[in-house]
């Protein structure tokens, strides 16, 4: 940064440089993916009749061609609607809202549905689940790189858009980062050392808040593992909070919701329902490594919510970390016995 150079310009050069960096990088990925693949895709074949695999490397190879495809057809699909925006749509935000959330629901259900097919995996959704309207609050488990999509995929046919709260690092995609700064979502980064800005970011998130939306949160604020459990559970233990330490250690199948952005919603929340959105099935497959390694194939994905009405969420502090602590338990209790179902 030049002294001169404000704030403003720094940052609008920083997302220029990156946007340029990671649209190149993804364009000619999708050339050079498709220029091999007549190539590949026979000697992936070879392999896994080779070795019994399954199909897996045929698999991942289509997986990421049908990646790449999709990302560039959603960024030409952004560039006409950026376009169109300032030309047929000028001055009607609601106009161009429409168009974005229509493309965020098609990139990320062509995504999602083309993955499921390639994989075969399915998605079961409990009979019981509550999937109305909002304005809604959702607090979902995260254990993988697949399961970021379903609230979207599940809510969003209902008329439901989805305002994401996002790692910092997902702007590596430049859908996720072009689309995601158009319609209301924040990324933000992970333990930054000042966590006000980042909670203030989510909290900016609740702001017109209609029956037609809801905000998505991650209370675990990263993918849920042993060893991250254990360094967690670690941490809370020398906070000195035994209250928090025995909560957390009944936590089996999830982590303990990071109070930051969770109870900043909740504080600030201006009358929206909670809905808890609980998964299984995607356990263990958390990168591209273990979409290698075969574990998506014929996977079942089982899905359950629940909603918590606004009248019921406590008003004071204690009382929500006592009201979050055991909605949480139950999505902890839900997963752990469908996962052993799955097992046995």
């Amino acid at each position: 940064m030049s002294a001169n150079e404000s704030p403003t310009a720094e940052r609008t050069r920083t997302v220029v440089a990156r946007r340029i960096t990671t649209v190149t990088a993804v364009c000619g990925s999708f050339v050079l993916v498709v220029a091999l693949l007549p190539l590949a895709l026979p000697i992936a074949l070879i392999h896994d009749l080779v070795r019994g695999t399954r199909l897996k490397a045929v698999r991942c190879l289509l997986l990421l061609a049908w990646f790449l495809f999709c990302e560039v057809w959603g960024l030409a699909v952004t560039a006409l609607l950026l376009l169109g925006e300032a030309t047929i749509a000028r001055g009607d935000r609601e106009r161009g809202d429409r168009w974005f959330y229509a493309l965020e629901s098609l990139w990320s259900g062509a995504l999602f549905h083309g993955a499921e097919r390639i994989f075969h995996f399915r998605v079961v959704v409990d009979p019981a689940s509550d999937r109305g309207m909002g304005p809604l609050i959702v607090f979902a488990r995260h254990t993988s790189i697949g399961d970021v999509l379903l609230p979207l995929l599940l809510l969003g046919p209902r008329g439901l858009r989805m305002r994401y709260v996002m790692k910092q690092e997902l702007r590596v995609d430049p859908c996720l980062d072009i689309v995601g700064d158009r319609v209301p979502n924040t990324f933000v980064r992970r333990d930054s050392g000042d966590s006000a800005p980042e909670i203030a970011a989510v909290v900016r998130l609740l702001s017109n808040l209609s029956a037609r939306d809801c905000v998505v949160i991650f209370p675990e604020g990263t993918r849920f593992t042993p060893a991250k459990r254990a360094r967690v559970l670690a941490r809370i233990a020398a906070s000195g909070n035994p209250e928090a330490e025995r909560r957390a250690l009944r936590l089996k199948q999830v982590l303990p919701p990071r109070p930051g952005g969770t109870l900043g919603l909740l504080e600030a929340n201006p009358g929206a329902d909670v809905l808890f959105f609980a998964t299984t099935g995607f356990e263990g497959i958390a990168t591209v490594w273990d979409l290698w390694a075969g574990r998506l194939i014929g996977a079942t994905i089982r899905v359950f919510t629940w909603r918590v009405p606004y009248a019921e969420i406590p008003k004071d502090q204690e009382g929500r970390l006592a009201w979050l602590a055991e909605n949480w338990q139950r999505l902890d209790d839900w997963v752990g016995e469908h996962r052993a179902r799955q097992e046995s």
